[in-house]
């Protein structure tokens, strides 16, 4: 209900902000955006999730933060500088917003 609530006061409102989960993980360096989600406990409530999944792809010293912020330009960002590993050619994660 409060889920449904906070969407519709956004929409009426004009809220161009929604809570976005932030994964940053060093190897590979990459920073990954999941949501939108319309309250934070409800990203918070996911992020244990992501970062399992993450944990199975290889992934180390993963930073996760619950953010308020406008959807990003890119859902998944990968340094190439960083540790010679390519970039995915689809995302591993089924919960990913694609625009």
């Amino acid at each position: 209900m409060k889920n449904i609530f906070n969407r519709v006061l956004g929409s009426v409102f004009g809220s161009d902000k929604d809570w976005w989960l932030e994964i940053k993980t060093e190897q590979p360096t990459c920073t990954y955006y999941f949501g939108p989600f319309a309250i934070a406990e409800e990203a918070e409530l996911e992020k244990r999730g992501y970062i399992e999944d993450l944990e199975r792809e290889g992934a180390q010293h993963i930073q996760a933060t619950v953010m308020r912020c406008k959807q990003p330009e890119a859902l998944t960002i990968y340094d190439d500088a960083g540790d010679g590993m390519p970039p995915a050619a689809t995302p591993a994660f089924s919960g990913q917003a694609q625009s």
